[in-house]
């Protein structure tokens, strides 16, 4: 069954628009989206993301101490790094340490506006792998990386998704908030589905995050889009920005835009 969103659009025959709430003014982070060092392709993908609203919802604040949780091509980072310089503190975290090469070029680059991000290992697989102090992150975020561990990306086609969870827990004060934001897989789905589309489902998040301690707080829709069916014969890679078909039917998949997604807002006790 398509959520209820999916299934309005389809009655109208038309787009419906998801209307995001304002986000309350954080003068902070009207600059950081504004800052010159992000690209101009990565701020086209705002009306997708909607970073200003995301942040908001997840209640992230300059002076905090965060950890990004695979940050790969620096999305996100571009934002939170100009964000919380001189005023909090940025953890880039990713399987050590090939997957940060792409967040040491940019600090290499520019180090004035990247390199006071920390980087650590994401997961923890060794006992010599720099981490995250336990107990020391005010917000844990997460950005379309969930569907990857249940996948078993990148670790010997194993899932270790609660593994995941498990660190991503430890590394929160308590009190501290998991923010996820991870493409949508409708609940009747297959479990099939889940392991090869790149689409997860709400209950399979809630019940990770469960099962290692978090607490549900809210969930929001601003990264909802109800023309994504989550049916592709290619998975979510169909669609922008990866266009996995390349020039077949280019036109409808751009005209879909970026995936379905869910943003679920977790505590740590």
């Amino acid at each position: 069954m398509r959520h209820p969103l999916m299934i309005a659009a389809a009655a109208l025959g038309a787009f419906v628009a998801i209307a995001a709430a304002p986000a309350p003014a954080d003068p902070d982070l009207e600059a950081a989206l504004k800052a010159p060092t992000r690209s101009a392709a990565n701020m086209a993908r705002d009306r997708y993301r909607h970073p200003a609203e995301t942040l908001a919802f997840f209640g992230v604040k300059p002076g905090h101490t965060i950890v990004e949780i695979w940050p790969g091509g620096g999305w996100y980072t571009e934002i939170l790094a100009p964000y919380t310089r001189g005023k909090g503190t940025l953890y880039g975290t990713g399987i050590w340490p090939d997957q940060l090469k792409g967040l040491q070029a940019k600090q290499a680059a520019d180090p004035a506006a990247y390199g006071h991000v920390k980087l650590a290992a994401f997961p923890v697989f060794a006992d010599s792998d720099p981490r995250v102090p336990a107990g020391s992150a005010d917000v844990v975020l997460t950005f379309r990386n969930v569907h990857n561990w249940r996948m078993g990306y990148q670790r010997d086609g194993k899932d270790y998704s609660a593994e995941a969870f498990r660190q991503m827990f430890a590394m929160l004060k308590p009190g501290g908030i998991l923010g996820v934001v991870d493409h949508r897989l409708p609940e009747d789905a297959s479990e099939e589905r889940e392991l090869k589309s790149g689409y997860i489902k709400v209950s399979t998040v809630k019940r990770l995050a469960a099962e290692a301690g978090f607490v549900f707080v809210a969930a929001s829709e601003v990264n909802a889009n109800p023309l994504d069916t989550a049916d592709w014969k290619d998975g979510v890679w169909t669609l922008p920005p990866v266009l996995r078909l390349k020039e077949v039917d280019r036109d409808k998949y751009l005209a879909i835009g970026e995936s379905d997604r869910m943003t679920l807002k977790f505590r740590k006790p």
